[in-house]
């Protein structure tokens, strides 16, 4: 049998905060700033870095992946296109983010499933609760693409159902900004970072944290979400461990 490395044996002396979570990374995430390829391997890789650390601790991770680093179903709709159909595209560019992060996380010696809410058999399983909550169970790593199955919703609101279907406790919303602030921080310099917010507050204050549909279902169903800055190297591990990163969206 192999001699656990330092590595392993400081993972298991961690505690995290979370057994299961559920972690919504946006298209955009995986693509290099000012680059004409639509995804990065090298981003890819530093992504799956940090789940599969967050993974060593003990942690059942399902990922939500959004596609809007191909295609985004609402720009194509206010440029003239159908909104449904421009939709299903977007929901098919999912797909293709969440097989490059199972390329790259297999790559890592980790064991993935793909799970599809639209049927393409030859390329992921469709989504079946149950069964993604026994993989689970098994320490597999689960990525949840195409949406919900249906245009009119993002994948922000998948984020949301998913959590809520699988028993996650907690939504970790990846982002380029380090948490909610009261203002865009890229454009008004005097804007402040809340640390801890409730769902009344931010919905009272507009700010945005996710859109409307997918953060009445967190609310309704008193689901957490935290929103932290993907961009800086072990955040989500931090995050995991129950440190001060990002902001708190809860209840209370």
């Amino acid at each position: 049998m192999p001699k656990p490395t330092a590595r392993s044996k400081n993972a298991k002396s961690l505690k995290p905060k979370y057994k299961r979570i559920v972690l919504k990374l946006s298209g955009e995430a995986l693509k290099a700033r000012g680059s004409m390829d639509n995804i990065s391997p090298e981003i890819v890789h530093q992504v799956c870095t940090q789940i599969k650390e967050v993974h060593e601790l003990g942690v059942e991770v399902a990922v939500v992946i959004g596609g809007g680093n191909i295609w985004r179903g609402l720009s194509a709709h206010h440029r003239g296109m159908e909104r449904a159909t421009a939709d299903y595209m977007g929901m098919l560019a999912t797909v293709i983010n969440g097989l490059a992060l199972q390329s790259a996380l297999e790559q890592m010696g980790m064991t993935t499933r793909v799970h599809t809410a639209i049927r393409m058999d030859n390329v992921a399983e469709p989504f079946i609760r149950r069964r993604a909550i026994d993989q689970l169970n098994e320490r597999k790593i689960v990525i949840f693409v195409a949406g919900t199955g249906n245009p009119f919703f993002s994948t922000d609101t998948t984020a949301a159902l998913r959590a809520n279907e699988i028993g996650a406790e907690v939504i970790l919303k990846a982002t380029k900004v380090d948490g909610i602030y009261t203002a865009d921080p890229f454009k008004d310099p005097k804007a402040t970072k809340y640390d801890r917010i409730t769902y009344s507050e931010a919905l009272g204050k507009r700010l945005s944290v996710m859109d409307s549909t997918a953060f009445s279902l967190c609310m309704d169903n008193k689901m957490p979400i935290i929103v932290f800055d993907m961009m800086k190297s072990d955040n989500i591990k931090r995050v995991v461990l129950g440190k001060a990163v990002g902001t708190l969206v809860t209840s209370e």
